[in-house]
């Protein structure tokens, strides 16, 4: 709700308002977000491929959703085995990764340290641009749309604002749909969105995502239970276009967890860290921070990773925290002998591969600098989630282009024989 004062603090939350009055909020923000101006023009400035499945990534941040998209379309091509084999290693997987049944030709954000990230770790090819998607006058053509749009207003952990502006970029998502026309997309937020505002806020998103012209399949899923050695839970829409008749979306069961393989512990994840941790936040340990438990076990998973190096979590050594009373924890040890998880060990809790480089780069790595880190790895998609939500997608495109491909030779072949 919006009330007269500047900055941040303008918009508060609302959760005692009707259904009605938040309806009233949302269609007014919608109106407001369909009369922004376009200017910017994309024509001729992307690559596509005839057999390829072409992707438009927005919101993409330091890339975390589209490489796991890109190792599951490798994976598709090439078996599991080998995709991952490869990934472990930046020159071979240089070398197969356009082997990908996935093709991005465009990316965006407004993040600009995470974009030179993004184009410092993906192809050359990809059209990479750095300003406000409402800007885009249109966009490419494309077979699937992914981005994780900006949540501010839905997560649990800040303040809940129904009326936050960003909260209502999923509409330029929507309008990507309408020009791109994909066959699929995949959104992905937080958790927090399915109660803000009673629901409706979800229910309006989903309404809106079906109104132009898809089956929208929401998921919650705990990152744990895909390999992720972390306790973060997001939510992915998947929208298959009404006019595609054989393929429904099912999520993959849990590849981790009960029934499957044992979760991967911060042990097996960091472990070998211990002695080379690399950078970390430091800086004081605010009565927030202190205000619960920071500190898992070796043979436990992460807390979520968040945006921000001075929230990360401890680093799981030593003695844990103790409990004094509600909104009360302190440390058993000196303070210098708990510190944050550094860059490097967040970045393998996300789950990307040693070789991501993250900007900056070359400079003095002051608290400033490291935090952009930080906010970078915690705003991504973790690359093994990614994978694992995009496989059921990967293996039905990997059909998909084999059919065209014969129906291109049957063609072809049929062709010749009239000539002759």
């Amino acid at each position: 709700m919006k009330v007269d004062q500047r900055g941040r603090g303008k918009y508060r939350p609302a959760p005692n308002l009707s259904t009605e009055e938040i309806k009233q909020f949302l269609n007014e923000r919608i109106l407001e977000e369909k009369q922004t101006e376009a200017v910017i023009d994309l024509e001729g400035e992307v690559q596509p491929r005839d057999d390829k499945f072409n992707v438009v990534s927005l919101f993409c941040g330091a890339g975390g959703l589209d490489l796991g998209f890109e190792l599951a379309g490798l994976q598709a091509e090439i078996g599991e085995q080998q995709a991952l084999d490869a990934f472990a290693n930046r020159e071979v997987y240089k070398e197969l990764r356009e082997q990908s049944v996935f093709h991005t030709i465009f990316a965006n954000d407004f993040f600009k340290e995470a974009l030179e990230t993004y184009t410092l770790n993906n192809p050359e090819h990809i059209k990479v641009l750095n300003g406000d998607i409402r800007k885009v006058k249109k966009f490419p053509r494309a077979n699937l749309v992914l981005g994780g749009f900006p949540c501010p207003g839905f997560s649990g952990a800040g303040p809940r604002l129904i009326d936050d502006k960003r909260n209502f970029l999923y509409l330029q998502f929507i309008r990507c749909l309408t020009q791109s026309e994909p066959e699929i997309f995949v959104a992905e937020n937080v958790k927090g969105m399915l109660t803000l505002g009673n629901g409706e806020v979800f229910r309006q998103i989903v309404e809106d995502f079906s109104a132009v012209g898809y089956t929208v399949y929401p998921n919650l899923v705990n990152s744990r239970n895909y390999g992720v050695p972390q306790l973060r839970e997001r939510v992915f829409l998947v929208g298959v276009k009404n006019s595609i008749k054989d393929f429904q979306y099912e999520l993959p069961q849990p590849s981790h967890g009960i029934g499957g393989q044992a979760y991967v512990t911060l042990e097996d994840a960091i472990g070998d860290l211990k002695d080379h941790p690399g950078d970390y936040y430091k800086g004081s340990f605010s009565s927030m921070y202190m205000s619960r438990n920071r500190k898992k076990n070796w043979d436990e998973q992460s807390f979520t990773i968040q945006a921000s190096g001075r929230q990360a979590p401890l680093h799981p050594g030593g003695e844990p925290m103790r409990f004094i009373e509600t909104d009360h924890w302190e440390f058993t040890e000196p303070i210098e002998e708990n510190r944050r998880l550094s860059v490097t060990e967040v970045k393998r809790i996300q789950t990307f591969p040693d070789w991501y480089v993250f900007n900056p780069q070359h400079v003095e790595l002051k608290n400033s600098h490291i935090d952009k880190k930080y906010k970078q790895i915690g705003n991504a998609v973790p690359v093994m989630l990614a994978r694992s939500i995009a496989l059921p997608i990967a293996k039905w495109v990997k059909q998909r282009l084999a059919h065209k491909h014969a129906s291109a030779a049957k063609e072809q072949q049929e062709t010749e024989t009239v000539q002759h």
